[in-house]
């Protein structure tokens, strides 16, 4: 309790503290882009209706209950929805006089942390149609050789990963990765079907290639998937924010995430600083600021109602970085999928020293899937 409670006062003591730098920062940047390139450039911690991009411009359209988000770069014209944490990421003082309104009447769930710098989005192998969610050099060698000898198996870098390329004028939205990794995968091997393995945020991506490709699908294998239900009222998006970063300076993956999720420009500088492609934290604060929440409950409900193949979820007891009980409340979404808790293993050793019997775990799967096809 007392850990608690020093957690909780050093918290708000930091987190005040960073509020002023990122607001200050906020005009540092806008004099230092206006100095540099001539022009004043808005940012997201403003409700700023054009954006502007190294190749365009983007256009927000405000009305009715979804905002609408125009881009035109130099090839396209697109049209996107944009999350409501995109422009609306209050400051911590806010937050907390409006958290203490929300929850004066509500008992309060335990705060579970996600650390979105460590989680690896679909890296992993598609194989005759086979996605695995871990890199080559720690699963890939443990599959037999009839299951390296049957399927092929293909690394993916999403954008802004690896290397793959990091456009500047890119929104890193799910549509846009679901095309990269048709263009890029399904289109060039030329997949007529294939398994799915995901793993962590990379789940989202996955139901929404399985949505996009139900007939094609063989099955679809889950590790961690970051399901948060909102509770009734709640804006998702801002909901699975909130629970993702919780603003909390222990334990420090919480406190990692607080700053990439919250703070454009703290992220703006620590990414000139630390980082050769400025742009990398900015890409995953945009990542996690699409409307990719929102769209999860669309998702589930076309995966229950449209996807007929063998549907399984993996995820470690100990994971404190997304709590079993997403898994639960994913399986409650769709009855159909098989969940498997593995004792003692967390967020990344739910793969990370068992791959010999995860990789056996999948080669049965993909075996049952054959079977029923």
């Amino acid at each position: 309790m007392g850990g608690r409670l020093l957690n909780d006062v050093v918290s708000i003591l930091v987190f005040v503290v960073l509020d002023m730098v990122d607001f200050f920062l906020c005009y540092a940047f806008k004099i230092a882009d206006f100095l540099i390139e001539a022009e004043w450039k808005p940012c997201y911690c403003s409700s700023a209706k054009e954006a502007i991009t190294s190749s365009g411009k983007i256009l927000v359209s405000e009305e009715g209950e979804s905002k609408k988000i125009v881009r035109v770069s130099c090839s396209r014209l697109q049209l996107e929805e944009i999350s409501d944490t995109l422009y609306t990421r209050p400051y911590f003082v806010s937050e907390v006089c409006k958290s203490k309104i929300r929850h004066s009447s509500a008992p309060r769930r335990p705060t579970f942390t996600v650390n979105p710098t460590i989680v690896e989005m679909l890296q992993g192998r598609i194989g005759k149609h086979r996605i695995l969610p871990a890199p080559s050099e720690t699963l890939y060698p443990n599959f037999s050789k009839s299951a390296k000898t049957k399927y092929r198996f293909l690394a993916v870098d999403l954008l802004g990963f690896g290397r793959s390329p990091k456009p500047n004028d890119s929104l890193y939205t799910l549509r846009e990765h679901l095309e990269m990794i048709e263009r890029s995968v399904l289109e060039p091997y030329k997949v007529k079907s294939f398994h799915i393995v995901a793993h962590s945020l990379g789940c989202i991506l996955a139901l929404a290639l399985a949505v996009k490709h139900p007939s094609l699908l063989k099955s679809l294998t889950l590790l961690a998937p970051p399901y948060f239900p909102a509770p009734k009222g709640e804006a998702p998006a801002q909901y699975t924010m909130r629970r993702i970063a919780p603003r909390r300076v222990w334990p420090v993956i919480a406190f990692g995430a607080s700053i990439g999720c919250w703070y454009e420009h703290i992220s703006r500088t620590a990414c000139l600083v630390l980082s050769k492609n400025h742009r990398l934290l900015e890409f995953l604060t945009k990542l996690l600021t699409r409307n990719s929440a929102g769209k999860l409950e669309g998702y589930l409900e076309e995966v229950k109602n449209r996807v007929k193949c063998n549907i399984t979820i993996f995820h470690g007891k100990d994971d404190e970085l997304i709590p079993v009980e997403c898994s639960y409340d994913m399986q409650s979404r769709i009855p159909q999928a098989q969940l498997k808790v593995v004792e003692n293993k967390d967020h990344l050793t739910i793969v990370v020293g068992r791959q010999k019997a995860f990789a056996r775990e999948l080669e049965e799967i993909w075996k049952n899937a054959s079977g029923l096809s």
